[in-house]
């Protein structure tokens, strides 16, 4: 279930405006007790660690974090997995003092100038915090929600593994007690929007397969590392998907919910019926019916067209279906993925959209639609992709050999 834009706003504004009485412990370093009502059988299962810092007062009720892992992500990650996967979190009950002021723990919001060892700390006083009583090693992930500002710790949300400590397979995260952490370990302050919840969270559940995070950040790393303010520093970066994918975006505007995954994520997530996509040989000219991405009920989400062992161009159709309605536009995507790239760095990228409409900023412009912008050719390729019709179904969608 999509959250509609009224809500989204209104659930936000409501939850953060409680105050301290709603806390249930705030300051309390106590057990670390988690409610009575565990992880359903099956689900893929999360702890969130409430954390604070000495010092640093907040009137973030404990509800507020039950909203965002308990109810918003788990919808959004069921709508985007076809039903595929329920995501289930427990919160503590309370909040946990760390022992160090958030100045000792405070990171830039550059990536690429992130002091790692503070990250480390952080993980580690909020997991020693919890080790006693709660076993962290029956969790798929882990999160540390922080009753800090993004201005007061640096950056809004993060994942540490696999992510800014690293994702080799031969080390794990390990509590003061030997207890082995599952998964990955995420950071959030409380202010971080929904999409930037899932963006981290979803490194986790993506893994680590032959050296390489499934799941990596779409928006480039060295154009992030720019000076200048956050905001427009970050939206110079997500030249690769722009505003298709919380992978690269987080969110499209910050009123509102996040935008649909693209194909490439949700089949890199293992949330798509390959069943489903559609694959069709570059030299010969094939016609087929592509119906929403969003739908699950489309006979085809999407078409791959394989150029050599590691590249391929996806075909997807993006209509304003569930959380696609918060999209900068609809209509046909044209991405080239190149499996061989791990990261977005250096101007390479695993998979970049094609621009339909190369004037507007941010491939606001990037999808194809009828009757204007129908034909997408690769010269290089020999390969022409066109949009023949639009109905009640999908797009009718030819791809074909360019004539020698």
């Amino acid at each position: 279930m999509s959250l509609p834009r009224r809500a989204f706003n209104r659930l936000a504004v409501q939850a953060l405006a409680l105050s301290t009485p709603a806390l249930g412990g705030a300051g309390c370093a106590g057990p670390a007790t988690l409610p009575a009502r565990s992880t359903p059988r099956g689900a893929t299962a999360g702890l969130v660690i409430l954390a604070q810092f000495p010092g640093l007062p907040h009137a973030v009720p404990r509800r507020w974090a039950q909203r965002r892992f308990a109810q918003e992500l788990p919808d959004y990650v069921a709508e985007m997995s076809y039903g595929r996967v329920r995501l289930a979190a427990d919160i503590t009950e309370t909040w946990h003092t760390l022992p160090r002021p958030v100045s000792q723990y405070a990171i830039s919001p550059r990536n690429l100038e992130v002091d790692k060892s503070r990250v480390r700390a952080l993980i580690d006083d909020a997991l020693n915090a919890v080790d006693r009583d709660v076993d962290v090693s029956k969790y798929d992930f882990t999160a540390v929600f922080l009753g800090a500002r993004r201005e007061e710790y640096g950056m809004i949300g993060l994942c540490a593994w696999p992510g800014m400590l690293g994702w080799s397979t031969e080390e794990s995260l390990k509590t003061a007690r030997g207890q082995v952490v599952r998964g990955g370990v995420a950071i959030f302050c409380y202010q971080a929007h929904l999409g930037t919840l899932f963006h981290d969270v979803a490194h986790i559940l993506g893994g680590v397969r032959d050296g390489k995070r499934l799941v990596p950040c779409l928006y480039d790393h060295d154009l992030q590392a720019r000076p200048g303010p956050l905001r427009d520093v970050f939206l110079g970066a997500i030249v690769n998907m722009g505003f298709w994918d919380p992978m690269s975006c987080h969110f499209h505007k910050w009123e509102i919910p996040p935008p649909g995954l693209s194909s490439w994520t949700r089949l890199r997530l293992g949330w798509a019926d390959p069943g489903r996509v559609r694959v069709v040989k570059p030299a010969e000219r094939t016609e087929l019916l592509l119906g929403p991405l969003a739908d699950a009920s489309s006979d085809v989400l999407a078409v791959k067209i394989p150029l050599s062992a590691s590249t391929y161009y996806l075909i997807e159709n993006r209509q304003p279906v569930g959380f696609d309605r918060y999209l900068p536009g609809h209509g046909v995507l044209v991405m080239y993925a190149d499996d061989m790239i791990a990261e977005c760095r250096r101007g390479q990228a695993p998979v970049k959209l094609v621009a339909a409409d190369p004037a507007l900023p941010r491939l606001e412009g990037a999808a194809f639609d009828v009757p204007q912008k129908t034909t997408f050719v690769d010269e290089k390729n020999r390969l022409r992709i066109t949009l023949l019709e639009k109905g009640a179904g999908g797009y009718r969608i030819r791809v074909e050999p360019l004539a020698r």
